[in-house]
């Protein structure tokens, strides 16, 4: 199974981007996109931005990320 992140892109330097995901920043490849921005939101795979999306597609996944994190946090608490 693959997990891709959404993620807004901060800076662009040479075919490379800072992207932030809930503050945290790292770096990643623009290779395979046309016409990357910054405040672009992507989807980012294996240190690559995959695809470009909508702000609210974005926050939307993230959200659903956050509620799964919770859950399995919420589940390890509870006994078996």
């Amino acid at each position: 199974m693959c997990l891709a992140i959404p993620s807004q892109i901060v800076s662009i330097d040479d075919g490379m981007a800072v992207i932030d995901v809930d503050g945290v920043r790292r770096e990643v490849s623009l290779l395979l996109l046309e016409d990357p921005q910054v405040g672009d939101w992507v989807i980012v795979h294996a240190g690559f931005a995959i695809q470009t999306i909508d702000e609210q597609a974005a926050q939307e996944s993230l959200q659903i990320l956050r509620d799964t994190a919770a859950a399995v946090e919420a589940r390890r608490g509870q006994p078996r």
